[in-house]
């Protein structure tokens, strides 16, 4: 009886105007009426929860990006669903423009992980330094991405890259660097193009004579498997070869053109592989495309990012 005399006691434009402060209310909530989300009342981050926080990205992938906007573009590929990275942008004493100790937190405040960090420019000069940035910005992995010292080679005219002949001075550099890794409390990786696994004049395949006269104790490898694919070696036969010493993989796809292509979307099967993984002794997986063709590098990224999940990666 009491609801009764409020209600009586209300206008029937008062009514209309409670009705309409509701809805308001329902619609303030992200809902429409009829029960779905509107879009436009959902954030970005909101947007990609459905997506699961695992794997890594290269972020070689993003450099040109991470060179306007590092933190802005580190953030995004939080977002997207990645869980550790691994850096490419160090230089002058700073990671992406952040001295390592900045770099370190802000990983750690948007929730990715340093896990490996790549040092193309490494000399026996320069290695202690970078290696104590390494350390400080909270690598476990210092990798040598190229043959150091000038024994890497590039030709512009066709594209091609290569590596000098000198594979026991090579060999001798990048020991002597492992080693400093080691004392450092860092691990140390190479990481291969198509040019390691190519039989030299003096009948040499670098990657073998790498694995032969390297001691795991300091020294081990970060397999990229689309350049292990470009110069038709099988990664498995590797594994076998030498057992446990794959802790990483860098992944990218092949499209039919044999370019770089987002993960699931060309011809290496990555599924294959992925079954020999403890014999590798793979710790560690980037995702990582030296060129995008057909998306952004961003767009690149969360494809191959849906594709890990439903092939098999954790």
């Amino acid at each position: 009886m009491k609801n009764s005399l409020i209600m009586n006691d209300l206008s029937f434009p008062s009514i209309l105007i409670m009705l309409f402060l509701c809805l308001a209310s329902c619609n303030n909530t992200g809902q429409r009426t009829d029960g779905t989300q509107d879009a436009g009342e959902t954030s970005k981050q909101e947007m990609n929860t459905h997506r699961k926080q695992m794997g890594g990205l290269a972020l070689y992938t993003l450099r040109d990006t991470l060179a306007i906007n590092p933190k802005a573009v580190l953030k995004e590929v939080a977002e997207t669903g990645y869980k550790y990275i691994e850096a490419a942008g160090y230089s002058e004493g700073k990671f992406y423009g952040m001295a390592p100790a900045e770099f370190k937190n802000y990983l750690n405040e948007i929730g990715l992980a340093p896990i490996s960090s790549h040092h193309g420019e490494v000399t026996l000069d320069n290695a202690d330094e970078m290696i104590a940035a390494a350390k400080e910005a909270g690598f476990r992995y210092f990798v040598i991405p190229i043959p150091p010292m000038g024994h890497f080679k590039y030709d512009p005219q066709t594209n091609t890259l290569g590596m000098s002949e000198e594979v026991e001075e090579i060999m001798n550099i990048i020991n002597t660097i492992a080693k400093k890794c080691t004392a450092a409390g860092l691990e140390c990786l190479y990481h291969n193009h198509n040019m390691e696994f190519e039989e030299n004049s003096k009948g040499i395949v670098p990657m073998d004579y790498f694995i032969e006269n390297s001691d795991p104790a300091h020294l081990n490898f970060e397999l990229d498997l689309y350049w292990a694919k470009k110069a038709g070696a099988d990664p498995v036969h590797y594994f076998n070869k030498a057992p446990g010493r794959f802790k990483a993989w860098h992944i990218k796809d092949m499209d039919e053109q044999g370019r770089f292509a987002p993960v699931g979307t060309g011809k290496i099967d990555f599924a294959e592989i992925l079954k020999h993984k403890d014999l590798a002794g793979m710790e560690y997986y980037f995702v990582e495309q030296d060129k995008a063709f057909d998306q952004t590098p961003m767009e690149a990224i969360k494809i191959s990012h849906d594709a890990i999940m439903a092939l098999g990666f954790e």
